[in-house]
Formats: structure tokens, sequence, C-alpha cells
């Protein structure tokens, strides 16, 4: 359904404009993605620190290992990698439709909003330069930020039919970029990329290692959003989230269940096509064209992943499963998913970069995924201790205050 304010919700008596979202006004099924998001995101970031192993064609993948080393392998290139990126686009303009739209509905403009997310992303941005300088080159907050500072201007407020026509116009050139990439890259290409981004991790000094990893951050956020697979789940999670796709799912089942199948189903068989090459046992064809579909078809199955947690959440509504402790454990991560994923790198870095206790050198592919599984456990326990405390998380304290404390109640 297409309104003259597409953005807005329907406003209830206005209260205090500018607060931000109370912990017990969200949802379950966003909260519940980001949460088990910050899984697959330690999954994926992990392999980079196994800097003494010889990357092969495949990202930072080594070329060699056991049988426990391929299986965890097959398991990243299948489930992980070049998935999480899109899944988190799209959970964050979801997010930010949901803020969009609360505000509005309790009387703030939409000029009042957008200067408040336009600070919010800027923020953003300067947190993830600072991850960035510190501890990892690898950082998302700032490709975010800089996402929703050149979106939200151009996007919001605009019709269904524009965003349908711009999110098939991304999807288009994405693909074209994808071709080009993979018709000039050698499959050698990929190496030289595994070691460029491990140069930093390797590097035995500290101050040497945050020299080498502000540069290579700028690089990675400019060009992760030129690959322009990034906007385009950006602007689905913008019309999710003014349909409330994921806050309510029991009125989107059928299309819920759609983009789940299809896209978890392209990116598996194109991720299993890229796991049997890379692991020997089948021969397929050129690295370089495997690896553009296989990230390509990770666009879908990031917003299929984000479908299938608005499933199960309809699944575990008025369930006594919904208020099991897992349940609500990757909840209260999700709700606090910037501060679980900040705490990630205080563990990479300083345990396994060189510069640090340099663990990665004497870790494998399988080890070094428990060590991910571990490390995400532990975020969940403190996100569930915060939770019973009624306290946000340190970060997102933070980004609300800064974001927050400019603004006054009918004021920009």
């Amino acid at each position: 359904m297409t309104t003259r304010h597409p953005d807005r919700a329907p406003a209830p008596p206005p209260g205090d404009p500018v607060r931000s979202t109370p912990l017990s006004e969200r949802s379950l099924a966003p909260d519940l993605a980001r949460g088990m998001m910050l899984l697959l995101i330690a999954l994926a970031h992990t392999p980079y620190f196994l800097y003494v192993a010889q990357a092969g064609m495949v990202g930072v993948h080594p070329v060699e290992g056991g049988v426990a080393d391929k299986i965890a392998q097959a398991f990243t290139l299948i489930v992980v990698d070049a998935r999480v990126y899109t899944m988190f686009g799209f959970l964050f303009a979801y997010g930010i439709g949901q803020m969009y739209a609360r505000q509005t509905a309790k009387g703030t403009s939409a000029v009042q909003v957008r200067r408040l997310l336009r600070r919010r992303h800027l923020w953003m941005i300067v947190f993830g330069a600072v991850h960035a300088l510190l501890l990892w080159q690898g950082d998302i907050i700032g490709m975010y930020g800089l996402i929703g500072l050149i979106m939200v201007p151009l996007f919001f407020g605009r019709s269904d039919r524009t965003l349908k026509v711009w999110i098939g116009v991304l999807l288009a050139l994405a693909a074209l970029a994808s071709l080009a990439g993979a018709l000039a890259t050698t499959d050698a290409g990929g190496a030289v990329a595994a070691e460029m981004q491990r140069a930093s991790i390797a590097e035995p000094s500290y101050l040497a290692s945050a020299a080498v990893r502000l540069p290579v951050w700028v690089i990675q956020t400019l060009t992760g959003i030129a690959q322009l697979a990034l906007p385009a789940a950006f602007l689905m999670g913008v019309l999710a989230a003014r349909h409330r796709l994921l806050d309510e799912p029991g009125r989107h089942l059928v299309l819920l269940r759609r983009l789940a199948f299809w896209g978890i189903a392209a990116g598996w068989i194109s991720g299993a096509v890229l796991a049997l090459q890379h692991t020997g046992v089948v021969e397929f064809g050129p690295v370089s064209v495997l690896t553009g579909v296989h990230f390509f078809a990770g666009t879908f199955t990031g917003v299929g992943y984000a479908a299938l947690f608005g499933l199960v959440a309809h699944r575990l509504s008025g369930r006594a499963a919904a208020t099991a402790w897992p349940v609500r454990w990757i909840g209260a991560l999700g709700r606090r998913s910037m501060s679980g994923y900040l705490a990630q790198s205080l563990v990479w870095g300083p345990l396994l970069a060189a510069w640090g206790l340099g663990l990665g050198a004497h870790l494998s592919s399988w080890s070094v995924s428990v060590l991910a599984v571990l490390t995400w456990a532990v975020t969940v326990a403190g996100a569930a201790a915060l939770e019973r405390a009624g306290r946000r998380g340190p970060a997102e304290v933070l980004l609300r205050k800064l974001t927050y404390r400019k603004v006054r109640s009918g004021t920009g």
C-alpha cells in the first residue's frame, strides 16, 4: 500500500518525540536476527587472523588443513561468507525505518527525524574509524553509517513503487559489477587480496598495524558501497520496515517463506559450489567467476536469513519457547548488537594478531571457529546480564547520548 507519507505510522497521542525507543517496545524478530547475526560475523572474521597460513584463492581461507578444517571452511563459505553484511544492511535499514515511524508517530517532524538520523549516522562513521584505527580494519559500523547518511535523504518518504524500481536498478548494477569484477580479476587475485587483509594482523608492532588498518578500512568502506549490493539490501530493509514485515510476521507469512526459501537456497547452492572447489572435491571453473556469483547471491541470502527469523519469531509468539533462556538471551544480544560486535574485536586483535598474543599463528580453521563460537557465547551471557540489570549496552548508550544530546522536544 502506497500513501502520501509512506514512512509515517498512524499517529497516536503525541508524547516525547525525541526519546530513544524503550527496550520493552522492541520486536522479537529483528533482535533475534541481530543476535544470531553476530555469531555469523564472528565466524566470518576469525579466518582473517590465521595470518601465517597460506591463503587459497577463495577469500582468506587456508589451503591446508585436515578434515575438520575443510568442514569448517565449507560451512563458512556456504552459510556465512558474503551473507552477513547484506543481512546486517537489511536489519540496519529496518531499524532506521522503525525509528523513523515511531518518532513521526509521536509528533516529531520529518525534518527533525532526518536531522536526528544524520547525526546518528555521522557518529557511526566516527565509531567505525576509531574501531578500525584501534582494532579491526574490517569494521562495518562506519560503512553502514555512510550508507545511512547517503540513502536516508535520497529514499525516505519515497513511494513503494520508487523503492522497488531502485531495488531492481541497484541489483542489476550489482550483478554487472560482480560480472565485471570476475572478468577483470585473475584467480591469483584472491590470494593477493587476502595478504592485504592480513597485513595489519601479521604486523608485530601495534602502532605500525594501526597505520595499515585505517587506510584499508577507508578503501573497504567505499568499495563496499560501490558494489551496490548493500544499498540494494538497505532499500529492501526500508520497504520491509514500512510494511512491518518482521514486527507483524503473521500478516506476511507467504512472503517471508518465499524470501527465506529462495534467498537461502540461492546462497547455499552457490556457496556449496565454491566450497567444493576450494576443498578440492570438484573443479567447476574460474574461482573469480564463482566468487562473483557467490557474492551476488549473498544479497538474497542475507535477506532470506532475516525472513527466516521473522518466521521463527512468529512460531514462538504465544509459546513458552519465546521466554526460554536461549531466545531471551540471544534477543538481549540483538538489542545490544553494536556492543556485542565491538566486544568481539577485543578478543580477535589482542588474542590472535601478531601485535597481541599471536595465537592466530597456532590455530587452524576449525579451532578458530570454535573460538568464534565461544566468544559469541560470552557476549550472549554478557548481554543477558545487562538485560537482567535493565541496562543497555555501553556502545548503544554512548551513541544515544551523542545522537540525542542536542535534540529537544520540538526543536532540531
